[in-house]
Order: structure tokens, then C-alpha cells, then sequence
């Protein structure tokens, strides 16, 4: 028997809050206009479990969107839109120095990593200030200054959109790799509703960054590293609140290492970072500032004049003025490079 109750004809009930023809513009850190047809923010399991079994479900598609941070809405979004806010934290599990932390999908990621260091959960200082929620985070496997999520997870829970089982997965199962997942793999089918990490009582500090290092002080502490990534990040990050973005908008290619050779000769200057196997990360920033687009604007969009990898989008530009100053990104890089950059974010209700 799935995890859900069985009857599927029953609405939402009055209590969850599902708003029809609902205007996403806030819902998204790009701030594009967008509409869709219905959204539900269930509060609870068991609210989650009366939309997922409402007679909505059968007559529109379905989005789950987190935080906003990183995805790309359409003007018109004929979808049900959930946007779970399950909220809660919770030690599972405590032995020696190690410390397992449940939070539920809808609680804030900086928030989080915030309460952890003030609790004494060490692990995810380096992860600081990065927008969106904890249920988000595991589909993009993200990462910062020398950590990703996949190196601190011991268990992400989520529900089958198609079976509505409940299963819980292993970090082997999650299929992580460079901002991938295999919820990302599978978009559409899996609804994150709790995830786990596996902390620690006693400091580990990743300082491989220089910046890092240097701001965290001549006696580094987790909470030291975490106001020195939260310093970078903000000298370099607009605040969505005030400049509307979605972040680091391009991945970070990986390039052979012979390409990489190649590269460096043509551009002494150029970083690289060695991957485990073989290949070489660039600095997909470097590429865009090197390809004449750090602070350039194409229309109502543009490139972040402090940090080259962020598009922003100051003047209200919908999705269209994004894709066309993407594509023109991408190409002018591979032009010059023949390196092919690929975005971050997820468009939803229009193709790429």
C-alpha cells in the first residue's frame, strides 16, 4: 500500500493555502513574471498528501519549486505548482563526535547551516548564504568553496510522484556528481520532503580556497569560515532582494586535460582544477570576463559587473531576454574557447 491514502477525488481541504492563476514573479530570485494555474503550500504531511491526491494532480502537470533560486519560469505556467513548506529539525541520531541532523524540505538552507553552527554541528559552514531551501539543495548537489552536499548527506527522503511511496535513499543511490542528482536526473518524479546530514561535534575545516583561508583568520573556527565565505559571497553575489538573480548562472566546465594544455598556452593566465579523474575544472567566470561580458547588458538583462558568472535581470526582463542573453553567453565563449558552457537553472514551461 502506497504511503499516501488511497482516495484520490477529494480537493484540498480548506485549511492548506492553494491559490488559483498565482502570480510566481516573488517565487522565483530571477524575479520573471510568471503565472500558474494553481499553487499549494502544504504545511504538513498530511496536507502534502490531500494535494497529491486531489483531482488536480490528474488535470495538470506538476512543478515542485523550492526556494526560487534555481529555475527559470515561463510567462504562463499551466501547471500545479507545490511548494512544500515542511518545517522542523531534528538530532536522529548522536555517537562520539558525530551527529546526524534531519531538516524537513521547507526550511531555509542558510538558516539552517546557521542553526547547526550555533548548535555545534560543524560541516557546512562553507555552504553558508547559499539561497534556497534544504529540499532543494540535494537535486543540485550544491557546492561551495571546497564542499558540496553530497560530502556532508547521509539520507535524503522523497516521495514517488508516480507510485506516492515514500522512499528514503542512501548517498549512493542519490547519483551525485558535479551539480547532478538523480533527482535531478529525474525531474518530475520525486518530491523531497526530508534530508539528513551527517555532522560533526568537533572542527574540520576545508581552507583550500586562499580567500577563505585568509579571511578565516590566523586561528580558523567553523564560525570564522563561515563569516568569510558569507563575506566572499556577498562582495561578489548581488542580493536577489535587491538585484534579482539566480546565482552562479553557468556551471563550471570540465575540460580534458590535453584541452586543458592547450588552453593554458593560448592563455597563461587561465585556472584550472584537476578532477579526480584526469579532467580539468575551469572557471566558467574567467571564460564569460575573458569573452568581453562582465558587466555587459544585453536589453532589460546582463552579466553581474563584480562577478561575471551571474546573470542579473534589474529591469524586469522575462525569460525570453534571459534565454537570448544565455545563448549569447555560450556562444561568444565557445567562439573564442571552444568551451561549451551549460546553465544552472532549470527552465520550466518553455524550451531552453
Amino acid at each position: 500500500m502506497s504511503w499516501l491514502a488511497a482516495n484520490s477525488q477529494h480537493k484540498p481541504s480548506k485549511t492548506m493555502q492553494l491559490i488559483e492563476h498565482a502570480d510566481l514573479t516573488a517565487c522565483n530570485t530571477m524575479r520573471l513574471p510568471s503565472t500558474a494555474r494553481y499553487l499549494a503550500r502544504p504545511t504538513t504531511l498530511d496536507e502534502l498528501q490531500q494535494v497529491l491526491h486531489s483531482e488536480l494532480v490528474a488535470q495538470y502537470p506538476l512543478l515542485i519549486l523550492g526556494g526560487g533560486s534555481n529555475l527559470l519560469l515561463a510567462e504562463r505556467l499551466p501547471m500545479l505548482v507545490i511548494q512544500p513548506a515542511l518545517m522542523g529539525i531534528t538530532v536522529t541520531q548522536a555517537e562520539r563526535d558525530q551527529v546526524w541532523v534531519a531538516a524537513m524540505a521547507g526550511e531555509n538552507w542558510h538558516d539552517f547551516v546557521q542553526y547547526c553552527l550555533a548548535h555545534g554541528y560543524y560541516g557546512l559552514e562553507n555552504l553558508s548564504l547559499i539561497p534556497g531551501t534544504v529540499g532543494a539543495c540535494p537535486i543540485q548537489n550544491i557546492g561551495a568553496y571546497g564542499v558540496e552536499v553530497a560530502d556532508r548527506l547521509a539520507w535524503v527522503e522523497a516521495i514517488d510522484l508516480h507510485t506516492q511511496v515514500l522512499r528514503r535513499f542512501s548517498v549512493a543511490e542519490c547519483q551525485f556528481a558535479y551539480r547532478d542528482s538523480v533527482f535531478k536526473q529525474q525531474a518530475g518524479c520525486w518530491l523531497i520532503t526530508q534530508v539528513c546530514f551527517a555532522l560533526s561535534t568537533q572542527p574540520n575545516l576545508v581552507l583550500q580556497y586562499g580567500d577563505v583561508k585568509t579571511l578565516a583568520g590566523d586561528m580558523p573556527t567553523p564560525q570564522s569560515v563561515a563569516a568569510a565565505v558569507i563575506q566572499i559571497r556577498q562582495s561578489k553575489l548581488p542580493d536577489p532582494a535587491q538585484i534579482p538573480n539566480s546565482g552562479s548562472f553557468f556551471k563550471n566546465p570540465v575540460v580534458s586535460a590535453a584541452q586543458f594544455q592547450k588552453l593554458q598556452q593560448q592563455y597563461p593566465q587561465i585556472a584550472g582544477y584537476p578532477q579526480p579523474d584526469g579532467q580539468v575544472k575551469l572557471a566558467a567566470g574567467w571564460l564569460i570576463d575573458q569573452a568581453g561580458w562582465r558587466g555587459r547588458r544585453l536589453g532589460k538583462v546582463g552579466m553581474y559587473q563584480q562577478q561575471a558568472l551571474v546573470l542579473v535581470n534589474p529591469d524586469g526582463g522575462d525569460l525570453t531576454d534571459v534565454l537570448a542573453l544565455s545563448a549569447a553567453v555560450m556562444a561568444d565563449v565557445e567562439r573564442q574557447f571552444a568551451v561549451t558552457l551549460q546553465p544552472e537553472p532549470v527552465v520550466h514551461g518553455a524550451s531552453a
